[in-house]
């Protein structure tokens, strides 16, 4: 999470101060009514925050970190698949929530290895070594997160919410804004959740129907179904070693831009 904070803070930083800073920026003077909080211009085009700005950004950041956790990585089809799949399996909250969270959030953090080993290699590690500026980072972190974003994006999700917000079509992709990518990205991974979802549900109603239809030839029909399939469903799904499947499935899916 520090190679998010790392890009994203200066972002905040910029966004917040942008209007009330921007003569006390130029000029290298304190903000008004905030004398610990900076922005001075280096002699080389750059800008230097005080500490107190920078942690600021860094909470303000935190803050927003659960939104970008959801939105901007394989987390959201992770945990839907993970949902789907108990359903299927009828066991209730087996695994619980807890269980699936974490399972979702350390297969994300293997999805996402590449790009965050890009991220800090690009744009964090340089700037808390002094070799780049808080611009320049954001604008390299922020490149690797839309090619990472682009390449896991539908067409056709970029095509509706670029026609929504009126400012498409783009010469490239890398012309695509964040203000469209975003909500492209996140319908994207929806639709791509429910179909694996549905992949994943059907041979386990296949065993319910044929239990169902067992249990009522036999004249059993007080004997719920979903009590015979249960112990079924456990074995096929462990004789397929299907936790090694289904996360395979979903890493497999990925590109990593």
């Amino acid at each position: 999470m520090r190679i998010n904070v790392g890009i994203a803070g200066a972002l905040a930083a910029a966004l917040i101060f942008a209007g009330a800073g921007l003569a006390a920026a130029q000029t290298g003077t304190p903000l008004p009514g905030l004398p610990a909080l900076n922005i001075v211009q280096d002699g080389e085009g750059g800008q230097t925050y005080s500490l107190s700005l920078q942690i600021l950004a860094l909470m303000t950041v935190l803050t927003v970190l659960p939104s970008f956790l959801l939105g901007m990585t394989s987390f959201t089809r992770i945990i839907i698949v993970l949902s789907i799949l108990r359903q299927a399996l009828g066991t209730q909250q087996t695994p619980p929530n807890q269980v699936l969270i974490s399972v979702a959030l350390f297969v994300t953090f293997f999805i996402m290895t590449p790009t965050l080993t890009a991220l800090n290699d690009t744009a964090l590690t340089p700037y808390l070594d002094g070799e780049i500026t808080a611009a320049q980072a954001y604008d390299d972190g922020t490149a690797i997160m839309k090619r990472f974003l682009l390449a896991n994006t539908r067409n056709d999700e970029l095509v509706l919410f670029a026609e929504m917000s009126a400012t498409g079509p783009y010469e490239a992709k890398e012309d695509v804004p964040f203000s469209v990518l975003l909500p492209a990205f996140i319908t994207s991974e929806l639709k791509t959740a429910f179909q694996i979802g549905f992949l994943i549900f059907l041979p386990f109603l296949v065993i319910d129907m044929v239990v169902a239809s067992a249990l009522m030839s036999l004249g059993m029909m007080m004997l719920s179904p979903m009590l015979i399939s249960l112990p079924f469903k456990l074995l096929l799904f462990v004789l397929v070693d299907g936790w090694s499947m289904t996360f395979g499935s979903i890493a497999a899916t990925y590109a990593s831009g």
